[in-house]
């Protein structure tokens, strides 16, 4: 049986446990666009700039972009679309679809917009990184965002009814 050892360090009877010295070996920096390009470069993904400074790339035939947004750029964004289009007939059955989504999981945000007369669907996970971010810590958001965005999409495919035509890329699929 163990003791009241917690108890009394919730009621302050015994002091607090040491914390550890932080980890310098991977140091808070500013976020910027080239430290995505090296995560990215580093999983050997291929990925573009855009017109707007963006870095995008496709993965399953599905675009996303690496956007920093904010005043000072401070915050990072993982936004996925979905490689399919669908008619707009098909709003109320997609809001159930991700609806569903967001009720059950915590990553990606999933939301629908009209589009050309088309609904497209989006994922996005986003982290505000004011203060800067560890490589470890950058690395975790992005590898979130793409994988949950893949995973939502994957998941799509087999609940939303539609055509498989997948659009060829500008760039090559990772």
């Amino acid at each position: 049986m163990s003791g009241p050892g917690w108890l009394l360090r919730v009621l302050g009877g015994l002091p607090k446990p040491t914390k550890t010295a932080p980890d310098n070996e991977d140091p808070v920096r500013p976020l910027t666009r080239d430290r995505i390009g090296d995560y990215l470069l580093e999983h050997e993904y291929r990925f573009v700039v855009d017109d707007d400074g963006d870095l995008t790339g496709t993965w399953d035939g599905n675009r996303f972009w690496f956007l920093l947004l904010g005043e000072e750029d401070e915050i990072v964004q993982v936004r996925g679309r979905w490689h399919r289009s669908l008619p707009l007939d098909q709003r109320a059955a997609v809001s159930l679809a991700l609806n569903d989504w967001n009720r059950e999981r915590i990553w990606p945000k999933a939301y629908v917009r009209e589009e050309e007369g088309m609904l497209a669907l989006y994922s996005e996970v986003s982290a505000d990184f004011e203060p800067g971010v560890s490589d470890h810590q950058l690395a975790q958001v992005l590898a979130c965002g793409l994988g949950t965005g893949v995973q939502m999409f994957s998941t799509l495919e087999g609940l939303l009814p539609g055509d498989d035509a997948t659009p060829s890329p500008d760039v090559p699929d990772n």
